[in-house]
Order: structure tokens, then sequence, then C-alpha cells
């Protein structure tokens, strides 16, 4: 009987990879959907309509806006297809390594739970209580997804690169930037873009969830560098200082992107790439996190060749 070929590194990365740009994508998609108020263009779940898993013609919703969010769920669809496929060539590695399964095994329980929060969502409504959740959980599967890559890259033997004091302030960092995103969605909240223009607004002035915002990402930025000055103390390797440099590079154009679409009025274009800029900075942040371990290359199997029995 033949035998499946033990999964590669080079494959295993390049899933990670997809699994990553998919998550990340479904974040932008998202956002689409709610700039568009198209939250509802498929007002029922699993279904699109009542009896109808497909958009079809109907009075009250134009065509587009129910092929924008019947897209959405078709780009989730298609995620935890790459998500399980990913899932399963992690269990074909040799030999098997518990944190690449587990971290591939998130993929897909994470798209699974977000098809089901987003279900939730339309069910109540859009209501805003019931969006953020969909949006965070987001954020979360990025970071794993990044773990994810990181992992298949090289899976022997952990080293860590800094010190234990440096790792906790970036796990601080890290914790803020929690909060940073956990506001962000409050903005969004109290906002003009609902998914639906019937949905009820957080009833909190948009002026004060703006400022909690901003001084969230100055305490971040405070922290970060102080990450640096650390990361340079302690002579941190190229590797991370490179992932280091990019977080910067990133959190100071969402910061000024956050600033511009807040004085042109939130426009809907500036709030997509905000959402993208989001998750670029979790996934850089997640980046830098993952470097402060270095691990050795991952095993390599090699096959083994039949033995021809010898003839007399």
């Amino acid at each position: 009987m033949t035998r499946i070929p033990a999964t590669s590194p080079l494959w295993m990365r390049r899933l990670a990879i997809l699994s990553l740009i998919g998550q990340a994508g479904i974040m932008v998609t998202g956002a689409v959907v709610r700039v568009t108020g198209s939250g509802l263009g498929c007002p029922t779940w699993p279904n699109c309509f009542p009896g109808s898993l497909v958009p079809e013609p109907h009075p009250e919703i134009a065509p587009l806006v129910q092929w924008i969010e019947f897209g959405n769920r078709l780009l989730s669809i298609f995620l935890v297809i790459v998500a399980g496929i990913t899932f399963l060539a992690a269990l074909n590695t040799r030999p098997r390594r518990t944190r690449l399964t587990l971290l591939a095994l998130a993929m897909p329980l994470g798209v699974v739970a977000q098809a089901v929060i987003g279900g939730f969502t339309v069910l109540a409504g859009l209501a805003w209580w019931s969006v953020m959740p969909h949006f965070l959980a987001s954020t979360v599967l990025v970071w794993l997804a990044v773990e994810l890559v990181d992992e298949a890259r090289a899976g022997g033997a952990v080293t860590r690169v800094v010190p234990r004091p440096v790792r906790t302030l970036g796990a601080v960092s890290t914790v803020v930037l929690g909060g940073l995103l956990v506001a962000g969605t409050l903005v969004t909240a109290a906002g003009p873009h609902a998914g639906d223009a019937n949905t009820p607004r957080l009833d909190v002035p948009v002026t004060l969830l703006a400022q909690l915002h901003a001084d969230l990402l100055f305490a971040y930025l405070g922290l970060v560098v102080g990450l640096g000055f650390a990361l340079w103390a302690v002579h941190a390797p190229a590797r991370l200082k490179r992932r280091f440099a990019l977080l910067v590079a990133i959190v100071l154009a969402q910061g000024a992107l956050g600033g511009i679409q807040y004085a042109l009025g939130v426009p809907e274009l500036l709030v997509a790439l905000h959402v993208l800029g989001a998750a670029l900075t979790t996934a850089a942040a997640a980046g830098v996190w993952a470097a402060t371990s270095e691990r050795a290359p991952a095993p390599q199997t090699t096959p083994v060749e039949p033995r021809t029995p010898a003839h007399a």
C-alpha cells in the first residue's frame, strides 16, 4: 500500500501563510460589509434568505448589498477549507509536533466559531455588542496564524533570545494592544458605520471613545519605544530587530490613518483600510513576540529506500 508522503516544512509554511492571509482578509471583507451597510444583505443564517442559501430578488434589499454579505460568507467557507487542509498537513508532519498541530487545529475551529458568532450577530440585528466579539475573535486568529507560520518554519528545541524582563515588557505591550483594539471597536459601535441603517448605535459620545482610543494608542507607543530600547540594550538578534522595525512602521502608519479618517468624518474607504491596519498591527506584534524565541530547524525525515533482496 502506498503511503502518503509526510508534509514538507516548505508546504507546511505555505499553508500557514495562506491561513494567515485568509484570517486577515476576512477582517477586511467584514469591514467592507459594515461600511457599505450590507450587514443584513442576507437577513437570516445559515441561509441567506428563508429557504434559500444564496441571494434572491427582494424588493427591500438591493442585489449588490446581498452579494457583498454573501461574498463574505463564501470567503468564510473557503477559509475553513484552507484551515482544514492546514490542520491535516500538520497531522501529517513527521515527526508529529504537538504545538504545530494545536496551532493548526485552532484555524478551522476558529473559523467555525467565527461563523457561529457571525450568525448570532445577524440574528441579533447587528447589535453593536454582538459585532464586537466578531471582530476581536479575528484578531486572536490572526495572532495564532502568525505563531503557526513561525512554528511551521522551524520546530526544534526552543531558545529564549532575550531576558525574561524584555519578554514581560512585550507581554504588557500586547495586553495594551488588546485594550487598544477593544477601544477601536467601541468607537466603531458609536460611529456611523453600523452595517445597517436601522441598527441602534452605542449611546456614548464618539469624541469620548475616540479620546480613549487615542490615549491607549499613546500608551502602546510608549511601551513599544521602551521595548525598542530594551531590545538594543540586550543585543537582540537581527531577525527580532527587523520585526520590531516593521511593527513600529505599521503602528505609526495606523495611528496617522486613524487621525486622518477621524478628521475627515470616517469615510468608508479609510475605515476599511484602518481595519486592514489593525490586522497588520496584530500580525506584526505577534511576529515580534514569536521572534523572542528561536527554534532549531524542524527535524527532517529521509524516506528509507526499500532494500532489494539479495539473490543467491
